[in-house]
């Protein structure tokens, strides 16, 4: 276990309705790496992950989305799921969340439909980033430019399209965040 982001603070959002393995998945990543991760939702008890459109496990909430700031947190995790940022987009308390680590300047990792939410919270104006492709009219709209990669760096922003590419997701996402890290230190 490696322990480049020993004392590293990362929020976790999803609602209802997110793609299981992308939270999972980079969650894990995350916790070998030494982070604290924190699965936060719009309300408490637990959230449903899903399997595509398959019922997946249930995960419980350690906090809500009116409990917490960005200034807790040293990053963010978005995992897709079709319904889990459609539902997190209309919640202004998540929206102000995710755009208040962007204006802090802290690394954002968004995968799949979680893009969607950078694209709500206005993060996404000149810069490059990747998702399932179709938020690519969503992401131009707003000001941003779409390309179709496994995984993609801008600046503090790692994104990805799919489960598929979760590997080179989690190996960029950790190499983002502790480079972020390694500024502060």
């Amino acid at each position: 276990m490696s322990n480049e982001l020993h004392d590293y603070n990362v929020a976790i959002l999803v609602a209802d309705g997110f793609e299981q393995v992308e939270m999972t998945g980079p969650r894990k990543a995350l916790d070998d790496a030494g982070a604290r991760t924190v699965l936060i939702s719009i309300k408490g008890g637990e959230v449903q992950g899903m399997n595509h459109d398959e019922k997946g496990d249930t995960f419980r909430v350690e906090k809500t989305i009116d409990s917490v700031t960005a200034a807790e947190f040293d990053a963010l995790l978005l995992p897709g799921g079709v319904a889990n940022p459609d539902k997190l987009r209309t919640v202004p308390e998540a929206v102000k969340f995710v755009s208040s680590f962007a204006a802090e300047h802290k690394p954002i990792a968004a995968i799949c439909h979680g893009p969607w939410m950078l694209v709500e919270a206005g993060v996404v104006k000149g810069a490059t980033i990747t998702s399932w492709p179709s938020l690519k009219t969503d992401v131009t709209n707003a000001g941003g430019h779409w390309v179709d990669r496994e995984v993609m760096v801008d600046g503090s922003l790692v994104t990805s399209r799919k489960p598929a590419d979760i590997p080179a997701f989690n190996k960029e996402m950790i190499e983002t965040f502790s480079s972020v890290a390694a500024q502060r230190t």
